[in-house]
């Protein structure tokens, strides 16, 4: 249990960073400097971050499963 937290709260930590300087990219690039190939950037960080994020909820959520069930044929034996 407590590395699925580690694994959440890396996830976490590493996706808003991501999502954070994806978006500030994007806003500058966009309203600022007018459409540039940093806009694409922008976006392709943004949508990096939010498939890293799934995926660690996805691993995170597959392991409290899979978890679960070794915890209970342990108990059975």
């Amino acid at each position: 249990m407590d590395v699925n937290v580690k694994l959440l709260k890396a996830t976490s930590y590493i996706c808003g960073t991501l999502l954070t300087i994806g978006m500030a990219i994007f806003f500058y690039n966009y309203f600022v400097s007018g459409s540039s190939p940093w806009t694409a950037i922008g976006i392709g960080t943004v949508m990096g971050a939010t498939f890293i994020f799934i995926m660690g909820i996805f691993l995170v959520a597959t392991e409290e499963t899979i978890g679960g069930k070794k915890e209970q044929g342990r108990q059975l034996s």
